[in-house]
């Protein structure tokens, strides 16, 4: 790894950031499905905090991403780190910078005393799956995801 570095995100990084979401959903086929602002960043990430973003930097150019909140476990009792995006450009995929950032959230957990991090993962997405168990991460194979969008809340 060359000069990498994880820095907290600023109000400066919103650009930065949106293109990092646009370049993941391209990825992960979901570009139609991004209506994220500007101003939605400033307001969840900056004014309320409501969701946390680091960049990571080799020489300080930003290669990636990692967006993050906080939820709770009723069983164990304490808040848990919810890894919503990890997103590092193709050329700089496979030398390590993806695991320095997801270390990075793994020391953050543990300074905020998280009982837990957890994070979603396409199930076509296997460089992504082979990266998380290569770290020790477990599928939740007896768990599924259900959404309800908003159209569907909008509904009821």
């Amino acid at each position: 790894m060359e000069n990498i570095e994880i820095k907290k995100a600023t109000l400066a990084d919103i650009p930065t950031i949106k293109g990092f979401i646009m370049e993941l959903a391209v990825y992960e086929k979901l570009e139609n499905e991004v209506v994220v602002t500007d101003e939605l960043l400033i307001e969840n990430i900056f004014t309320n905090s409501i969701a946390h973003c680091v960049l990571a930097f080799e020489n300080e150019r930003p290669i990636g991403f990692a967006l993050y909140f906080y939820n709770y476990s009723t069983f164990i009792g304490r808040k848990g780190l919810y890894l919503e995006d990890l997103y590092v450009q193709p050329n700089y995929r496979g030398k390590g910078y993806g695991k320095k950032l997801l270390l990075h959230l793994v020391q953050t957990a543990k300074n905020e005393h998280c009982g837990r991090m957890e994070w979603s993962v396409l199930k076509w997405n296997q460089p992504a799956i082979d990266f998380y168990e290569s770290l020790g991460a477990k599928a939740m194979e007896e768990w599924l995801v259900y959404r309800l969008d908003e159209k569907s809340m909008q509904a009821l």
